[in-house]
This record gives structure tokens, sequence and C-alpha cells, in this order.
């Protein structure tokens, strides 16, 4: 029996199912951070003292990446004021947001999602044909046939079996049931809630969860905000940043004493490696999850986006069930996905799913509740998943401009993966790693000693030195490694790739500009 199945059902009832009224943690931390400083002390002069206020949201810290947001805000103003740099515009490349970035949004998404919000369209005839009957079709499945009304919490009903019969498809048959799936405000915020219901703030000692290194900084902070223990596993830069089972179980001994594991994170394809795990790799963390009595969260997000010319993606959800018995029934799993991180690149309408496999039923109850405590999913966010998992097919009017732009989409991410191998490593004190997926390159950059002191002086980590130079000087906004959890002593970069092809190659001039005179000003 599982790990879950034997935890305390009442204790996890009355932490998870509660409704109380007062703000989560996470809810309050956003409110506290939407003040400027003055207005804080203001909010804050409520309380007696700050130590009355939550040790979660106290302990939830500012990251550096911050003071670079403020530096490309204040750039952002002087380049408006037409104040003198050496380049007439900023090149924001620090997020995966795509559109954002300059890519186009996809004519079909934003046609039926036109049509939902003005239903007079539906009747112009001004929109395609197969434009108009999804738009009608996904009002049908809103009460009062309107966006503006709340649907289930688990989501549009006739979206949820959609998503379902897609994830059967998918991988090549497996089956999906709609009971176990839950559409959410973004992927981010349904492994959030996952990670409330694992962790348990009362455990002694503390509840622990296995994350990548590097790894996705929010990811981190939610572990440690629902009062658990993060637990690094590096993942080998020198080999392409591949998953290590030996690190795995290296880890997981070095945690004895100090926390009690009880889920293993992964990224697949990674943020921000860029790597496509094989289905031996990711039979081998099967294995271990087993094994261990691990429940097994599967970050999928980018699935979209494999252009590797050796890699394929495959569900962690497909893997274990071509495994077979006993694994296939009793590895707990939990895979998410997102519009945001899809072709569609949708990233403000929040809208993904999470799917759950193996769980009791008595705790799926449970996550239901907790699920319910927020109403539900945006509707258009809903309407994106459902264009994402069921795009245009042959014989429709729409499919041949669908097919152009998509591949389009695709044909430019892979070109900017390749560029930015073969230009970065082409520059003294950059490594990069061969990028097979997802929207990210994380080249390391091997500081001199020199510059490394001077970050020191300032008080800063030597890749948020670096980044704020590159940003200043050649206007170039790129997150910098310290915000991922890398290996101590090194230091990187993370570029987002999902950008316009025309972009990606002015960023790479600048950079091959900077880069050699920053190297030489520190040598």
């Amino acid at each position: 029996m599982s790990w879950l199945c034997q935890y305390n059902r009442s204790k996890l009832a009355r932490s998870v199912c509660s409704s109380s009224s007062e703000p989560r943690p996470v809810q309050l931390c956003v409110m506290l951070q939407c003040f400027n400083r003055s207005s804080c002390q203001r909010t804050l002069s409520a309380f007696d003292s700050l130590h009355e206020i939550s040790p979660s949201v106290k302990n939830i810290k500012q990251l550096a990446y911050g003071a670079l947001v403020r530096q490309a805000s204040q750039l952002r103003e002087e380049l408006r004021q037409k104040v003198r740099k050496p380049y007439k515009e900023m090149i924001d490349v620090s997020l995966g947001d795509p559109h954002r970035a300059g890519v186009k949004p996809l004519s079909f998404v934003r046609q039926v999602l036109a049509a939902c919000l003005y239903p007079e369209l539906i009747n112009s005839g001004k929109l395609p044909v197969d434009v108009r009957q999804r738009a009608q079709w996904l009002l049908k499945g809103c009460d009062g046939g309107s966006v503006g009304a709340y649907s289930s919490t688990a989501g549009i009903p006739d979206i949820v079996c959609r998503v379902s019969e897609f994830i059967t498809r998918r991988d090549g048959g497996v089956p999906s049931h709609p009971e176990n799936i839950y559409i959410s405000t973004g992927s981010q915020w349904a492994l959030t809630n996952i990670l409330n219901v694992l962790v348990n703030r009362e455990a002694s000692p503390k509840t622990g969860v296995l994350i990548p290194a590097p790894c996705y900084s929010v990811t981190s902070e939610s572990i440690m905000e629902w009062g658990g223990v993060t637990v690094p596993y590096y993942l080998s830069e020198e080999q392409g940043w591949e998953l290590q089972v030996e690190e795995l179980h290296r880890v997981l001994e070095s945690a004895k004493g100090v926390c009690n594991p009880v889920a293993l994170y992964v990224v697949n394809p990674g943020n921000p490696t860029g790597l496509v795990q094989s289905r031996e790799s990711m039979q081998g963390v099967i294995r271990f999850a087993s094994e261990k009595r691990l429940f097994l969260l599967a970050d999928e997000v980018y699935q979209d986006f494999v252009y590797g010319e050796k890699s394929k993606f495959f569900s962690y959800k497909r893997v274990l069930a071509e495994m077979g018995p006993p694994l296939s029934d009793t590895v707990e799993l939990a895979s998410f996905a997102s519009v945001s991180k899809s072709l569609s690149g949708e990233c403000g309408l929040r809208g993904g799913y999470v799917e759950l496999v193996n769980l009791d039923p008595a705790v799926l109850k449970c996550i239901s509740n907790l699920f319910s405590m927020d109403s539900c999913a945006p509707v258009l966010g809903q309407f994106a998943l459902d264009l994402m998992t069921n795009p245009p097919q042959p014989g429709d009017p729409s499919y041949p401009l669908y097919c152009v732009e998509t591949q389009n989409i695709r044909r430019m991410i892979a070109h900017n993966g390749k560029r930015v191998f073969e230009v970065l490593n082409s520059l003294p004190g950059f490594c990069c790693q061969p990028v097979e997926g997802g929207a990210f390159a994380f080249p390391r950059v091997h500081l001199p000693s020199k510059a490394i002191q001077k970050a020191k002086e300032m008080g800063m980590p030597p890749d948020l030195f670096y980044s704020c130079r590159l940003l200043e000087e050649a206007g170039v906004f790129v997150r910098p490694g310290c915000e991922f959890s890398q290996k101590e002593g090194t230091h990187h970069i993370r570029i987002c790739i999902l950008a316009a092809e025309d972009t990606m190659e002015e960023l790479l001039r600048r950079l091959t500009s900077f880069h050699p005179q920053f190297m030489k000003d520190f040598s």
C-alpha cells in the first residue's frame, strides 16, 4: 500500500477539506507584493508586530532576479524617454512567454475565442465555418451560454472528456479517465495544490520532495511555503543534463535524518535544461519511485516542443502503463500540462490540467474538495485548453493555415536552439549543451576571478552581476542561473529561445559583441 493510502485520513480531511475563509499564505503574499514599500508598511501596521504574520509568508525569499526586473523596468523607461543607448530596444528573453517575445498567436485560437466573447460573430460569416462551429459548441457547455458564468470545479465536463480523449490518443491508446482530470489555472497552480496534499506541515521530521537542480525557483519556493523541504538532485551537465538514477539514490540517502521524502518531481522536457528524457531513463525513474515508495510528479508542460534529431516525447503515464503490473497499478503519479507552454503559447489565459493516476479514492475526494476552494479555472483558459488538445483536422477550413503557423513555430524554435548552441560555444568562456526540447537554453559561463570578486563586493551572485551588465550594456534581458539551484561554483544564464528568428539573431549579435569585452575587462 502506498504512503498516501497509509496517511492519517482524518488529519488529511481536516487540513485539506476545510473551507476556512482566512486568506491562504500564497494569496496574502501576492497581496503584500502588490503594494510599494510605503503602502506595505501601512498594511502591516494592522498587525501588532511582524511576528504575527504567517511564518510561511515571512520565509519566502525575495529572488535576486527581482533586482534585474527593476533594472529592466528602469531601462524600458529610459528607452521610452529616448535616453541614448547603444541599442534602440531591449530584448527580453527572461521568461517563457512567446507572445511577449514577438511570436504571433495562432489564428484559429484567437478567432474561436473572439467568437466566444462576441457571439454575434458566429452568425456573421466573417469567420471560417469550423471556427464558428467550435465557438458555438464551446458556448453550449457554459451556463447561460456565456464565458462569464462559473463552470464545474474540475472544469466544463465536455472539455474534461475531450482532454481525456487527447491523452488517450497521445499515449497510444493507454486509457485516460475524465474523473482523474482537473482543469486548473495553469500547471503551477495545480502543482502547488498537489504539494499542499503531499506536504504535512505537522510532520517531524519535515516532509521532503526530491527536485531537479537546476530547477524553476517557484517550485522549490512552493514546497517550502507549504512547510516542506527540498531535496535537490543534480542533473549531469556534462552528459547533456541527463537525469541519473544513481544521483537519486545518493540524495535520498543524504536526506536521512533531515526529512522524510515522499515525492519525486521531474521536468520533461526540461526547464531550464532543454533535456528530453529517453524511455529507458524514464523507466529507471519509475522503478526508483516504486522501490522508494515516492509519489511521482511529472511536469510535462513543454511536450509540444521536442526538436532534437533523436529525441521523442513520451509521457510518464504512457511509460508507466507500458511497464505493466505491478508498477502500472501501484506507482502514484500526477502529470501536468498547460496552454501557456503549448504551441498556442497563451500564457495570459491561465489554463492547464493535472491527471492523477493510481490514487486512493478517498484521497481523490479530498483533492477535489481542495480544488473546489478556488471555484473554477478561467473559462477562456478552459476553451484554450480544448483548442490545444483538439486542433483543426485535415479537411477543416482552418487546417491549412493552422499547419503553416504551427510548423513555422516548430521550425523557429528548432532553428533558435541550434543557433544558440553554435554561437555560444564559439565564445570563450561559454559552454552550452545541445537543446533538444523545451523553451530554454541554459549555457554555463566560466567567469573570470576578477568578475566573481567584483560581484562579491557588490553583494550579488556572479551570474546575476553578469546578467546586469549584459542588460545595461547590450539591452539583453536574460535570467541568471542563481535562480535555478545550480551546482555550487557554477554560473549560468537562461535564455528563452521562443522568440522570432530575427530577434534571436539580434540577441546573438549583441551577446557576441558584449561577451568578449566583458571577459577582457575582468581578465
